[in-house]
């Protein structure tokens, strides 16, 4: 299963119209079996970014997608409507499920809305309802069928200088999630990729192989931060019977078009690597110079 993997493509002022344009054009040659799109699809939440953003999101494959709402998606400056209503255009223009479940033949996503319109401006919440749809959704997943979570914002601090913030209680729903048996949690919000394993930083959950991060980087904005100040980026994942394969995908201003910058092969399930599965597949080209760890889950990681 190739996952194609954008996030926080902010339609508004700083929407990079040449840089939507490259991902068109790069999306196809992914050849993706599903859409993740990870929230922050506009700017301030007015209705003709909405409709910018769902007319964007149509362009992309024609496969099953998965679209949860971020922060900037509820009004910021219109407060009646921020405390009253704050999904309307979201649920008008792109959907009206915030909390939503993609089965595919390979995995069963769960995407979280992680806003919090009432109580927080930037930073998100998990609240234990939503702890409880994850359960729900979880409980009724075939054998062999990869378990995902998808939300905006992050359950675990990019590993930088910046120090963001986690929301509250996020250990709480990692551990849920550890006792689900969920492989992959995917998200944005912090404008730039980071690619990990939970016991990076809980390591008392999962001791055993902890759980795959993937955040994503802002696909088309100019709000890039930290290592991806002023750039853009997006993941392609494939997940098979063995692994989980991140490639990371940069904007290249000279080029005009996004390329692989790095690789990040992970065993699935506690298994270990073998050796034919971490030479470099067909559709990556990250070099061949690889960086080792010995952390659990995490057996590859290369880097152009």
């Amino acid at each position: 299963m190739k996952i194609l993997h954008i996030s926080d493509v902010h339609f508004g002022p700083p929407y990079l119209p040449n840089v939507g344009s490259a991902l068109l054009r790069t999306a196809p040659s992914i050849d993706p079996d599903v859409v993740v799109v990870s929230g922050d699809l506009t700017q301030r939440a007015k209705p003709e970014q909405f409709q910018q953003a769902a007319e964007f999101i149509n362009q992309l494959p024609d496969v099953p997608r998965i679209v949860i709402p971020g922060n900037h998606d509820v009004p910021l400056y219109r407060i009646v409507e921020r405390l009253t209503d704050p999904h309307r255009y979201y649920r008008q223009y792109i959907s009206n499920e915030l909390n939503t479940v993609l089965q595919t033949p390979d995995a069963l996503f769960v995407g979280l809305d992680s806003t919090a319109p009432r109580s927080a401006i930037s930073n998100g919440r998990i609240h234990p309802s939503q702890l409880d749809f994850c359960r729900d959704a979880f409980d009724r997943v075939p054998d062999g069928l990869a378990k995902i979570v998808v939300a905006h914002h992050h359950f675990a601090p990019a590993p930088d200088y910046l120090h963001d913030q986690t929301m509250p209680k996020a250990k709480r729903a990692i551990n849920l999630f550890v006792e689900l048996g969920v492989e992959l949690i995917m998200g944005g919000h912090l404008h730039r990729a980071f690619i990990g394993n939970t016991l990076d930083f809980y390591p008392g959950a999962g001791r055993a192989h902890g759980i795959v991060i993937v955040q994503c980087g802002t696909t088309t904005s100019r709000r890039g931060r930290g290592r991806e100040k002023e750039k853009n980026s997006f993941n392609e994942i494939d997940v098979t019977d063995q692994t989980i394969i991140v490639t990371h995908h940069i904007f290249d201003d000279q080029t005009g078009q996004f390329a692989p910058l790095s690789r990040h092969e992970f065993a699935r399930g506690g298994r270990r690597l073998e050796t034919a599965s971490i030479r470099p597949s067909h559709h990556s080209r990250a070099t061949e110079a690889v960086e080792s760890n010995q952390r659990p889950q995490t057996l590859r990681s290369t880097r152009a």
